[in-house]
């Protein structure tokens, strides 16, 4: 078991800690009634709960859903549009949201009705991704651009740290403020450039994920370390490629104590500081993004006492 001074383990939904699943699905749910029923959104919660044990299956809510409830999580508001400088950031904010984590996509789809019928009347799937691992090592998986996915990823304590939320107080130490976008690759596009520019879009060597020292201002390791940021800007990054009919990308999901680490990132990959894009916009863009509020733990269930459910 997992033990740190701030947050212990208990409190946290642990398959954010825990490394990428061989394969995922990534499920959001839109309410269905035109007016807003928070007995019955209530109700659809409290049926859910068992089946979220934090690991398998990892839950967020969204800001309406939460306003909804007539409840208030601190720092939880929608993604903001970022788009700028010619490229689209965009904002489609979300009402909850289930990553299924498992080793058989055949077990996710069963889960999936489980809780698609425990939320039922009222929430209705708007949204599916599957993804997978790809060229998995010891450490890290691999983007289907080739490059090592998450290389700068904190690890232990210091996971803990940027994940989760801590001196909030009961109800909120533990939870996980989470960025969710689907990027869609342009795989051609990439295939079409040389070598070394291809390096210098990502600011790593290919063949060894070495780290470039005369990599452009441009290059996605500039515009994203974390350490250049003040205060630094670390998230836990548990993104996974996705394949759909000809489509392919990356399911970026980064968890964070807030959402201040990834907005600090996503506004200078876009420009918003010096007027320099990310070179990984030439190669791929966001189709969405919505942010989610990922409950603690509290005796090995969902706590979800701020938002009026459970005991005190």
């Amino acid at each position: 078991m997992r033990e740190t001074p701030t947050t212990p383990a208990c409190l946290y939904q642990p398959g954010i800690l825990d490394a990428p699943p061989p394969v995922a699905r990534y499920l959001w749910f839109q309410l269905t009634g035109r007016e807003v029923d928070a007995a019955a959104i209530k109700e659809a919660l409290t049926r859910v709960t068992p089946l979220v044990d934090g690991s398998d299956v990892v839950l967020g809510l969204g800001p309406s859903l939460v306003q909804a409830l007539g409840a208030e999580i601190p720092g939880l508001h929608e993604f903001p549009d970022l788009s700028a400088h010619g490229v689209k950031v965009p904002s489609t904010p979300g009402t909850l949201w289930a990553w299924l984590r498992g080793s058989d996509l055949g077990d996710l789809l069963h889960v999936t009705r489980k809780v698609q019928k425990a939320l039922a009347p009222a929430f209705a799937p708007r949204h599916v991704v599957d993804a997978f691992r790809h060229a998995w090592n010891d450490s890290h998986g691999k983007d289907l651009t080739g490059f090592e996915d998450g290389t700068e990823n904190p690890e232990g304590e210091a996971a803990e740290e940027a994940a989760f939320a801590h001196g909030l107080g009961e109800g909120l130490d533990g939870a996980s403020y989470v960025a969710v976008q689907q990027w869609v690759h342009d795989i051609d596009a990439f295939e079409a450039v040389e070598d070394q520019a291809r390096d210098h879009i990502i600011g790593r060597r290919l063949s060894d994920n070495e780290e470039l020292d005369d990599a452009p201002e441009s290059a996605h390791v500039k515009r994203t370390a974390q350490e250049s940021f003040d205060p630094e800007a670390f998230v836990l990054r548990r993104s996974m490629p996705w394949m759909a009919d000809m489509q392919a990308g990356l399911m970026f999901v980064a968890f964070g104590k807030s959402f201040y680490a990834f907005e600090a990132q996503m506004r200078r990959m876009a420009g918003y500081e010096d007027g320099i894009l990310d070179a990984l916009f030439g190669i791929s863009k966001p189709v969405n993004g919505s942010y989610f509020w990922c409950p603690p733990m509290r005796d090995g269930r969902l706590d979800l006492r701020r938002l009026g459910l459970g005991t005190s």
